[in-house]
Formats: C-alpha cells, structure tokens, sequence
C-alpha cells in the first residue's frame, strides 16, 4: 500500500503569485493537507516579470469586483496574512487614464462611472488638475481624465514570497523543481498527478501553470483556448523625475495604448497596451527588444510626456502573457474533469487579481460558495459565444 505520506487534501500546480494566493486561501480555509508542485522556484515564472500595477479600472465590470477586493487585501497585507513580515512593497500614487475625442471616450466613461457605481472612489479631473499630479505629463487633448486615487503598483515577486512562507506557517508543503507531468484519474474523476519525482494523490488539483496550461489539454483533451504572446517593457530615463509620488498613467490616445509608472528617480517604466508577438510555444526565456522599437516607443512617450524626447534607455526586458481569446480569465471547476479547478488566460491582470482569484479558487476547490460568482469566467463561455469582452479593443484594459 502506498503511503499516506503522499495524499493530500488539494495539490496546486504553479508557484507564481496565483499558485501561492491559492495555496494559503486553501489552508486559511480549513485545508489540513495542500501540496504545491512548481517546475522552476516559487516566483520565478511569468510572475518576476510583472510591472506591478494596481488599479480597479476595468471596462468588464466582474474584473472590476475582483480587482476591488484584491486592493483591499494588497493595502492591509500583513493584517490579512497575519504575518507582520509581509510586505506588498506597494506605492500608493493612484492612477490617472485619459482618452482624447475619438472611440476610446464612450468606453472610458462608461468604465468609470461602473467604478463609482461599484463605490470606487473616481476623480473626473480637468487637464489643469491632472498635471498637479503629473506635471511631467501633457494633457491638453484629453476629453476625459479619470483619477484613481486607491491605485499605485507593488511587488509581485514580494507578494509571490509572503503568500508562499504564511502558507507554510499554515502547513502548506511546497516542492520546488518538480515538474507534474500527467493528471491522474479514476472514472474521469481526478485522483492525483504523477511527476518527475513520483505519484502524489489528492481529490483535487488547481492548475495555475500560466503560459504552461495548455498541457491541460494534453492531460484531459478538453480544449484549452490559450496563447503565450510575448510583451515588451523599457524603462526611460528622462531629464525631469518621474517620482513615486505622481500616479501611474494610461493614455488612451496613443498607438500602443502606452502604461506609465515611475522606476524611480528620472526613470519611467512604459509599455504597450495592445497585442504583443504569439509564440508558439511556451517560452518564458528573455526575447530581443531592437532599437528600432525602442525609438518607435520612445516617440510616442515624448508626445505625452514631452521633456522625455531627450530621455535614454536605460533597461529593458520582455514578459509573457497566458492570452485568452477575450483577453481575460478561465476561472473554476471544468465540469467535464471533476476535481480540477483551474485559473490561467490572465492575460496581463494576474498580479492585480490575484488574492482575490486566490480566494474563490480555493472556496472553489473545497466545495464552499464563491464571494465571487465565477460563471462569466467558465471555459464554457468560448463554445457559448458569452465572451468577456473588453470595450477598448485587445489589450491589457479588459
């Protein structure tokens, strides 16, 4: 008889910051036994790669109820952990979005009076208030500016950490370097996974492999509408400070929908809100970023933020996204497998989302009513036609 040592209430698949959001809500809900496998180190997946931003602003307004409570968790951190090492590393500089006349203007003001509506607190700024805040920043053909004031950026791989030591405060087993290379199951009811280093049993498994979930389908044969695609982000050094005081910016009117924050000091992290490059398999390895893109990148920041037309690089790297065809979440049980429970398609959001994903994943998981209804995230919804679709077109805005 095999030994009890390897049975476990739930295994989780993946260590980034949805896998350890998951593994402590397991546990902080009762959960004796929980197991999570990682291929590489806790944190070092797509995770490491985020830029950190946190805001409520969404135009799918379900995004908006999970972003809400996420930000709740993010600026109490320790408190909701119970552990007074936490940190989230977070910077509360709020953030601004603004479009010009043109397509984007119904979407962003329908978007944020769905903010307000949700009890968000949302500033509707002049372009004389909004460079208070940003000064560095022009705003003379915005025909509406938006101010989140309970927005900023944190740490993920901060974050990542502080879940993944409360959780084993809590008992909760992490095993580093393993990669799960098959779902087990019995009668097409899951049992366990087996691994690079042996069978490990449990009556559910909650997948949070990222850009990797594809291998999902591999293991059931139930189809996993998923792409890696490859994104880019620079940071700019400038002849003026971009501090952490001045909030976080998104401006709508340029070509790439550009994101905004400080790097510290004169330095600007920026980035593209709109397609980036398909890949064709998971690959979660450094991808080239030319000149040529940072000079077509640089020109759009100096039309937004004139003084940085003299600005130089000063790093760059690229960062993966798991794209689902509506730019948002699978989120739940897959019906088809009972027992599996599944959160991948995050597209860009996971950071923002994930102590509350973590939450309803695990309520999930063990059977309890979720505080979010995860219906509009079902897999179901891409055969259904009842897609999550953003108003700002394909981007990280959904």
């Amino acid at each position: 008889m095999e030994s009890l040592v390897n049975h476990f209430d739930a295994i989780v698949i993946g260590a980034g910051v949805i896998g350890c959001s998951v593994a402590w809500n397991l546990a902080a809900l009762g959960a004796k036994r929980v197991l999570v496998l990682e291929r590489g180190q806790i944190g070092s997946g797509t995770t490491a790669q985020s830029s950190g931003i946190l805001r409520t602003h969404y135009s799918v307004p379900e995004n908006i109820v999970l972003a809400r409570q996420s930000w709740s968790v993010f600026e109490n951190f320790a408190g909701h952990l119970q552990d007074e090492d936490a940190s989230t590393g977070l910077v509360r500089c709020g953030y601004l979005i603004a479009t010009p006349e043109g397509p984007k203007l119904s979407p962003l003001r329908a978007a944020l009076a769905a903010q307000q509506a949700c009890g968000i607190t949302v500033e509707l700024l002049t372009p004389a208030a909004a460079t208070e805040l940003l000064p560095i920043c022009r705003f003379d053909d915005a025909a509406l500016i938006g101010f989140e004031p309970d927005a900023g950026f944190a740490d993920a791989y901060l974050v990542t950490t502080s879940y993944a030591r409360a959780a084993r405060r809590l008992g909760v087993k992490f095993m580093e370097g393993v990669g799960v290379e098959q779902l087990l199951l019995d009668q097409g009811r899951v049992t366990g996974v087996a691994t690079t280093q042996g069978t490990f049993h449990a009556p559910v498994v909650v997948s949070t492999q990222n850009i990797w979930s594809q291998e999902l389908s591999q293991w059931t044969g139930i189809a996993v509408p998923l792409a890696p695609e490859r994104h880019k982000v620079v940071s700019l050094e400038g002849p003026q400070a971009y501090s952490y005081q001045m909030p976080v910016y998104k401006d709508l009117g340029s070509a790439g929908m550009l994101y905004c924050r400080s790097y510290g000091g004169r330095q600007m992290l920026v980035s593209e809100g709109t397609v980036g490059e398909t890949l064709l398999q998971p690959d979660n390895e450094q991808g080239d970023i030319s000149m040529d893109y940072v000079a077509e990148l640089g020109e759009q920041v100096a039309a937004r933020f004139p003084s940085f037309a003299e600005a130089g690089l000063a790093s760059s790297w690229t960062g993966v996204y798991d794209v689902t065809p509506d730019w948002n979440p699978v989120l739940g049980p897959i019906p088809e497998v009972p027992g599996l429970v599944v959160g991948f398609g995050f597209s860009g959001h996971g950071f923002k989302l994930s102590p509350a994903v973590g939450r309803v994943l695990a309520q999930s998981a063990l059977g309890l009513p979720t505080e979010v209804p995860l219906t509009p995230y079902a897999l179901e919804r891409f055969r259904s036609g009842a897609l999550l679709q953003g108003s700002y077109g394909s981007g990280a805005v959904s």
